[in-house]
């Protein structure tokens, strides 16, 4: 199926009620189309709405954090990957204090705005997790505030992470500012990309479409809030985003 832009205003809620320590961001669905122009790969396993995140919780449990991600289709592991799903990848970016990095991991082509900047990113994918460890390496000076999810997992709508509590900086979930990047899980990526699939002007068999061969644009398929936020120039400005809060 090809996923057209829609025009909306994407508006983005806050629920506390999965648990009294719960932060529940619900995302607006059917807004899997990146940039505005982004198509879905032909292979039939990315099907409809695969990449369409609908919420993201954050819930401390004993020493770790449970993150988990709900997505508009039911989520599949044809690929038989280790975590339990076969296409989907994230990252969860996490401003718990002031100052924080600005630039984005590789392979994603955003940036984040000043007062947004991230202490820790927490790269949640069904490779196995040396292999996620292995690829954070190529974060350069970022990759010491990267961390690979723990006992990743996946049933029904919904994928599940872990990642403890200790590496996450100071303060508490309800303090934090959040934003997830929704990405496709790339066992084979491009240079120095970090497992991610690219964005190309066509779309292909395992190829997203509808963005700039030249590499300019987000590879990007969904994110917490609105996709102006993914608005870039090539040679001019990265995509810069934002972080999404409690209220």
């Amino acid at each position: 199926m090809i996923h057209r832009p829609i025009l909306c205003i994407c508006t983005l809620f806050l629920s506390h009620a999965v648990a009294a320590e719960s932060v529940t961001f619900d995302d607006q669905s059917g807004d899997d189309f990146g940039q505005g122009t982004l198509i879905y790969p032909t292979n039939p396993v990315f099907r409809p709405g695969v990449f369409d995140l609908v919420a993201f919780t954050v819930t401390p449990e004993g020493e770790r954090l449970r993150l988990e991600f709900d997505m508009a289709a039911p989520v599949q592991n044809e690929w038989s990957m280790a975590g339990g799903f076969d296409v989907q990848m994230f990252f969860v970016f996490v401003d718990s204090e002031a100052g924080g990095h600005n630039d984005g991991l590789p392979g994603l082509n955003v940036a984040f705005a000043q007062d947004s900047g991230w202490e820790k990113a927490v790269v949640v994918s069904p490779q196995p997790f040396d292999r996620v460890v292995s690829e954070i390496r190529k974060a350069g000076a970022l990759a010491p505030d990267v961390l690979a999810a723990q006992d990743v997992s996946a049933e029904g709508y919904r994928i599940r992470a872990y990642v403890p509590i200790a590496d996450m900086g100071s303060g508490s979930p309800e303090g934090w500012g959040f934003q997830v990047l929704v990405q496709s899980n790339e066992g084979f990526p491009e240079g120095s990309d970090l497992l991610t699939r690219r964005v190309n002007e066509f779309e292909g068999e395992y190829r997203f479409g509808g963005g700039n061969d030249g590499n300019c644009d987000p590879h990007v398929v969904d994110i917490l809030g609105s996709h102006e936020q993914l608005a870039h120039e090539c040679g001019v400005k990265l995509a810069t985003l934002e972080m999404s809060r409690a209220q």
